[in-house]
């Protein structure tokens, strides 16, 4: 049998896992990878709105939603870093997979490293997007008494947390759906905006500096 890591005679039926990537830039690279989930996020959205007579979209969500929110957190985490360099701090990644958390950070971090109103403005506003998905978000996995378990970040890779208990999906009674044509809207416009916020701050404030 075939090793899965091996060329194929046609370069383009090949993917190069360390094309895109670099030898010592770590920041970078965890944007490079970010690109791939957002995208791949998105690429699987718009196959099943070619066609979702067999209802593809209603198994292909999890790991739709999964790439999404792991693409989020890699961006942010990437713009976190870079902001901790500028602002002369010592840490690097804050944080673990709670993007809320990590979300707030950035936005303490661009707060404490942009004086200018402006560039504070257009930061909210690209950053806006983001925020209303991640709040809808906790909003969904939150427990009942208003405490987040970080567990439940996990809630489109298992249909229970550490605990065994079901996620929300699981144990609500009405429908809980997604609608396709506004994902793909959504997280074009905040991917987008995420990938700008964090080669901005990486490339035209950190490495033009150097």
């Amino acid at each position: 049998m075939k090793d899965i890591f091996s060329y194929n005679s046609d370069v383009n039926k090949t993917a190069y896992m360390n094309w895109r990537t670099s030898h010592h830039d770590h920041i970078y690279n965890m944007i490079v990878i970010a690109d791939g989930f957002m995208n791949s996020a998105i690429m699987l959205v718009e196959a099943a709105l070619i066609d979702n007579s067999d209802k593809k979209a209603d198994s292909l969500i999890y790991p739709i939603i999964f790439n999404a929110n792991h693409a989020i957190e890699l961006y942010l985490k990437a713009t976190v870093w870079t902001l901790n360099i500028l602002l002369d701090n010592q840490q690097k990644i804050e944080g673990q997979h709670d993007i809320q958390q990590i979300l707030q950070t950035v936005i303490k971090r661009v707060k404490e490293f942009e004086t200018d109103k402006e560039k504070r403005k257009q930061f909210e506003n690209m950053i806006n997007g983001t925020k209303l998905y991640v709040d809808e978000l906790f909003e969904k996995i939150a427990t009942q008494n208003g405490k987040r378990k970080k567990d439940n970040m996990d809630f489109s890779r298992y249909p229970f947390d550490q605990k065994y208990m079901p996620h929300f999906y699981i144990t609500e009674f009405d429908n809980v759906v997604v609608d396709l044509e506004n994902f793909v809207q959504r997280f074009k416009e905040i991917g987008e905006n995420l990938r700008l916020i964090s080669t901005y701050y990486l490339f035209d404030i950190l490495e033009a500096g150097e």
